[in-house]
């Protein structure tokens, strides 16, 4: 039995289960299993991994993308640059465990991104620089994108949200939530930006997926602008990690 799963904590409900246990069943995927991982200390994980014999892959969500990164053997280059990983192989060498850590959030990003751009899309906003933030700066270096970082308290590489304004707008036409703003229960909020401002040539992208269109998308999409939330995104990276499991 090939076995696959995610750790974090805490696990009270999971996409990745659901998502790979129908994706096995559909797609007629034989022997194969995905659990969960719920452990209260990232320390657990070598011993995780050694009682599970038949391990293959792990996904990784909070509060461990971080923490995760002293165990492991070796990680690629979105991983390296963004800091953060959320998926990991696990392969057996000279009957030694190998570890390499790979970011698939950048990669689902950028794939679900790519076909909502145009020739108006030169600049970006980023609301909010959390742990969600590092791959979509990772995927807008990238595609060359230059883009202003937008958060509630000071930063020296950040603006407040006072400091965007219709001017700045004109300018900057890609508007991507990376903050909780807006996400069940919480749907009323949204980032504070004037968005009687924005038209057709701009594009709103939220990270958020429930519900599926935001206070920001929804205020957004009101004065013309495209919008997109983050479930392709979710799939797209999950998909990714399949992929990297089996190559």
């Amino acid at each position: 039995m090939r076995k696959f799963g995610l750790i974090g904590f805490p696990l009270s409900h999971s996409f990745s289960k659901k998502f790979f246990t129908e994706k096995f069943l559909n797609e007629h995927i034989p022997d194969c299993e995905y659990d969960l991982f719920p452990i209260e200390s990232i320390d657990l994980l070598p011993e995780l991994i050694s009682q599970n014999v038949g391990l293959e892959g792990i996904n990784v969500t909070i509060p461990y993308k971080l923490a995760v990164l002293p165990f492991l053997n070796e990680v690629d280059e979105a991983a390296d640059q963004i800091g953060a990983v959320n998926c990991i192989s696990i392969q057996n060498e000279n009957g030694k465990k190998l570890l390499k850590g790979y970011n698939t959030d950048a990669y689902g990003f950028e794939e679900s991104l790519k076909p909502m751009l145009n020739e108006q899309h030169k600049k970006a906003l980023v609301f909010g620089d959390g742990g969600a933030a590092k791959a979509v700066k990772y995927v807008l270096n990238k595609l060359n994108i230059p883009f202003i970082v937008v958060t509630r308290t000071p930063t020296s590489n950040s603006i407040l949200y006072d400091a965007v304004t219709p001017e700045l707008l004109q300018e900057y036409t890609v508007l991507i939530n990376t903050t909780p703003l807006g996400m069940s229960p919480n749907i009323e909020s949204c980032p504070d930006i004037p968005y009687e401002v924005l038209t057709e040539g701009h594009l709103a992208y939220d990270l958020v997926y429930n519900p599926e269109e935001t206070t920001f998308l929804a205020k957004s999409k009101a004065h013309g602008a495209s919008t997109k939330n983050g479930l392709e995104m979710l799939y797209l990276q999950a998909e990714r990690s399949w992929y990297i499991w089996n190559t």
